[in-house]
């Protein structure tokens, strides 16, 4: 899986560079919407860690320091050239830092972990078999995040005429029931930005 997603992410890096269809997104404003509903599982006035797991070319990290939170950042992305991209547009940034790991389980603890687009491409593995990689996924952001973390995935509720069959559409309401039952009572999902996704935040304290 890791070739192919390779191949898919420097293909559209050569065409798009260092953009939101860079990294697979339509576009810049449906990407900051995104960002938006995931960023909300963030403190607004007291210092924390967080993890941006398939942080791609760093457009979170972007993101973030157009705001006056205090906080350290960890990128994480299995793809040696996004991290590449990444350190040289945001490596300046300070209290930032980009790194090339193999799996998820590679990421250090944070107080947040945060996956924006992770689950979009199985690469033609089965649903189901997909559905049970981002379970364990969300696992380990569980596990590595001490006070709470944040995802967002496609929706089955989306127009049937607009899916794609290459794309993986997660049910919400299966994600929040496991996220609820297995990580936290304090458990939100996002199904209300207009576009064909939503997003779950857990809140652990």
């Amino acid at each position: 899986m890791i070739a192919e997603s390779e191949g898919f992410y420097n293909e559209k890096l050569q065409t798009h560079g260092n953009t939101a269809m860079g990294v697979g997104w339509k576009d810049e404003a449906a990407q900051r919407i995104r960002f938006e509903q995931l960023i909300k599982v963030l403190p607004a006035s007291t210092h924390f860690s967080v993890n941006d797991l398939g942080c791609g070319t760093g457009a979170l990290a972007g993101y973030l320091s157009l705001w006056e939170l205090d906080y350290r950042y960890s990128g994480y992305d299995i793809l040696p050239e996004m991290v590449q991209r990444a350190v040289l547009q945001y490596g300046h940034l300070p209290n930032h830092t980009f790194n090339t790991i193999e799996m998820a389980a590679d990421m250090g603890v944070a107080d947040y972990t945060i996956a924006s687009g992770l689950f979009n491409l199985p690469f033609g593995q089965p649903a189901s078999d997909w559905h049970e990689h981002i379970l364990e996924t969300i696992t380990t952001m569980h596990k590595k995040s001490v006070y709470g973390f944040a995802f967002n995935a496609l929706t089955k509720y989306s127009d049937p005429h607009l899916m794609r069959p290459e794309l993986h559409y997660a049910d919400p309401l299966l994600l929040f029931d496991y996220c609820k039952k297995e990580f936290s009572k304090n458990v939100a999902l996002l199904h209300d930005y207009n576009l064909y996704d939503f997003t779950i935040l857990v809140k652990k304290r």
